[in-house]
């Protein structure tokens, strides 16, 4: 036990980034841990325990305001991204990470602590359903996958906040400010949905990133000179292809009419619309939102759904 601390100590106080060390949640992995399991207590029990004797709440205008602050924040980070490293700076084949307190290797050390707050503010895709009693939708693979992307990303922040990895979440980004303006266009109603006509290819659109990310991170391997830590090309692409396999599955079972009847409702973030019963109709569980809940639905095709 006294070894185990020892390498504990000396991972964490000699090995993570200094210029890090010191930022909200950065000095130990207990706290965003912390946070996941609290999360996914109360998403699973302590939410529809609260919710059973109570009316479901009516969240229009407050997922059009949610989703229109999850646009802006997404494109504020991916913008910070391009600005930090990925326009014009970095090298696609093979970016190591820049340690020193240049402003710009600072600038993108503070992107990549936004992108791990992002998964956090992510766990509000969760609390809409428990508040609106769609606890259908809270799956345990849709609360384990939003629940570990928090702690996966605080390693990376860790160790590694810059380089060849923020790829995947420079693609991110840009993928999660389409879904989101998608999903808050949705919340507004029929009179607008017209304009997003485009939904279908939003499935595909993610898969193209599946396939991007992948072989980004794996074409260092065929690079001896390149340095970068290849635990994080391993953990990376691995994501990259676990999720191009779930979302290619779901992409199948939405859009192919012969097995549309193995696939339930379902999807990452709610959307609204007209019913003549209750003044909503379907929730549309055509396109999956997040990067990580909605392959973990898409995976079990119960839960097709970030």
């Amino acid at each position: 036990m006294e070894s185990l601390s020892e390498w504990y100590r000396d991972l964490m106080d000699s090995r993570g980034d200094p210029r890090v060390k010191d930022w909200a949640m950065m000095s130990s992995p207990l706290p965003t841990l912390a946070a996941c399991l609290c999360y996914a207590f109360c998403a699973k029990k302590l939410g529809p325990a609260l919710m059973s004797s109570r009316k479901p709440f009516d969240l229009r205008n407050t997922l059009v305001i949610y989703n229109f602050v999850q646009t802006v924040f997404s494109a504020w980070i991916f913008y910070e991204y391009m600005a930090s490293g990925w326009w014009g700076d970095y090298n696609f084949r093979c970016q190591l990470v820049d340690y020193s307190r240049s402003p710009k290797a600072m600038r993108m050390a503070n992107t990549c602590w936004w992108y791990y707050f992002s998964k956090f503010t992510e766990f509000f895709d969760t609390l809409f359903f428990v508040l609106r009693k769609k606890n259908e939708h809270v799956s345990t693979l849709h609360v384990i996958h939003h629940g570990i992307m928090p702690m996966s990303v605080w390693f990376g922040l860790k160790f590694a906040p810059g380089g060849h990895s923020t790829f995947f979440a420079l693609l991110n980004t840009f993928v999660h400010i389409v879904m989101y303006f998608y999903y808050m266009v949705s919340a507004l109603g029929p009179r607008y949905q017209k304009y997003i006509w485009w939904k279908k290819y939003l499935t595909a659109f993610q898969m193209v990133q599946f396939v991007l990310i992948f072989s980004h991170q794996l074409q260092v391997l065929f690079r001896p000179s390149c340095q970068y830590p290849r635990v994080f090309v391993y953990w990376i692409a691995m994501h990259g292809f676990l999720f191009l396999f779930l979302f290619t599955d779901f992409y199948k079972a939405r859009y192919n009419k012969a097995e549309k009847s193995r696939l339930n409702m379902g999807l990452c973030m709610t959307v609204l619309e007209d019913s003549s019963k209750n003044g909503y109709k379907q929730e549309d569980s055509s396109v999956p939102n997040s990067y990580a809940s909605s392959a973990a639905d898409a995976f079990v095709r119960r839960r097709p759904v970030t």
